[in-house]
């Protein structure tokens, strides 16, 4: 058994000195202490758990049920090693089992009541629709078929957390920008998959989603229930036309948000990108939740490991793109930018940092204290990052980056 990811699993989740101190001023650790156990969303055979370890070689695999289960396509971004290679993208689906969430009614009761929604208010239908992601039995070592430009692939197995990862080659010649559908075959409903081409050189942007573009509150354990479960996703008031003016600046690059959400969001998020941002692959944590304690240490604990492991593996298939890095200040972006810049100057052209303020019980003067944003960005050109608060500074920004 390769024990490397549950290796990893812990550096990605362990909690640092600064979030533990920053969870406890918040009250997260009492919170968590109350939130309800999920039920055991493992419902799989027991060759199918053990087997989910032995990932693609897994011999024990099987296709998925059309009438019992469901699947989620991710958005990828596809590159080009070469010019004379064939396009190719990373391919992550998700696995669950159809309606199959236990007693969903208490779960709903208790996050309504943990926010102070009364019985019989509408918005527990929202609550309730956030959560079946939750409940939903994962389905490990399973396949799915699907088209992609006219050639059927099998994607899978997927591993103990209901979650696959393929890379796979595109056949067919395309653009930089240009973008294609691909659907699984035979599974209604279905999550398709959008796949946008990114050339190998040129601008491309790295956006954080919880209060850089969505309010969250990741400060507020009450505050991130409330805006997960209980409210439509709202965008950050100003950021979508920045994001637009960005988009037309650069010349339609390639855009990629990341979020420290599990994947159980991945279509509320994709909803929300949809509606308010520029299309590109939301990077989510592949992790399944036995409890919502763990869904709000999700958000908070490890969160600069994480996304800084994410941005290597962009790096990895775009190392030659120069990259806007775009944040906020109620957690680790800044840190993580910084972190990454300093290990690749050449591919960060620029950090952006939206200050973010009058979100209770945020230490406002010390994560927006200039001495932080020295100390994160260390070594790091002044000229190469940004703190805002309008977000219309941004805009004005971007303009005289020579870009």
């Amino acid at each position: 058994m390769d024990f490397s990811f549950f290796s990893q699993a812990r550096e990605l989740f362990q909690e640092t000195s600064e979030e533990k101190e920053q969870r406890d001023i918040a009250g997260f650790p009492a919170i968590e202490a109350v939130m309800p156990s999920l039920p055991s969303r493992r419902n799989a055979s027991i060759i199918d758990r053990l087997t989910s370890q032995l990932g693609q070689h897994n011999p024990f695999t099987k296709p998925v049920n059309a009438k019992e289960d469901k699947v989620w396509l991710l958005d990828n971004t596809a590159s080009q090693p070469a010019s004379s290679q064939p396009w190719r993208a990373e391919f992550t689906a998700a696995y669950f089992v159809r309606h199959t969430g236990k007693d969903a009614s208490k779960f709903v009761a208790d996050v309504c009541e943990k926010i102070g929604l009364v019985e019989g208010d509408e918005k527990e239908k929202i609550v309730a629709e956030r959560l079946q992601p939750l409940l939903d039995y994962i389905l490990p070592a399973h396949t799915v078929n699907v088209s992609i430009a006219g050639t059927l692939r099998t994607m899978g197995p997927s591993d103990r957390n209901g979650v696959s990862n393929n890379i796979i080659e595109i056949p067919g010649d395309y653009k930089d920008g240009q973008s294609i559908t691909s659907h699984a075959v035979g599974i209604a409903n279905a999550t398709p998959v959008t796949t946008t081409f990114a050339t190998a050189t040129g601008w491309a942007v790295i956006s954080d989603i919880d209060d850089t573009i969505k309010y969250t509150l990741t400060p507020s354990p009450l505050g991130i229930l409330q805006q997960t479960f209980a409210e439509p996703f709202s965008p950050i008031s100003g950021m979508p036309e920045a994001y637009q003016k960005i988009q037309a600046q650069l010349n339609n690059p390639p855009f990629w948000y990341l979020s420290a959400s599990p994947y159980n969001l991945y279509p509320f998020l994709k909803e929300f990108r949809d509606r308010y941002y520029p299309p590109g692959p939301l990077f989510l944590r592949e992790a399944s939740w036995w409890n919502l304690a763990g869904f709000l240490g999700s958000l908070t604990k490890g969160t600069q490991a994480y996304k800084v492991s994410e941005m290597e593996k962009i790096h990895k298939n775009f190392p030659k793109r120069t990259f806007l890095c775009i944040g906020d200040s109620t957690q680790s972006d800044p840190e993580s930018y910084g972190e990454i810049a300093r290990k690749y100057p050449d591919w960060v052209g620029h950090i952006f940092i939206r200050k973010v303020t009058g979100v209770e019980p945020m230490d406002e003067m010390k994560k927006n204290a200039p001495e932080r944003f020295e100390r994160a960005f260390r070594d790091i050109d002044r000229a190469k990052w940004t703190v805002f608060e309008d977000p219309a500074e941004l805009e004005e920004k971007i303009k005289t980056l020579g870009i």
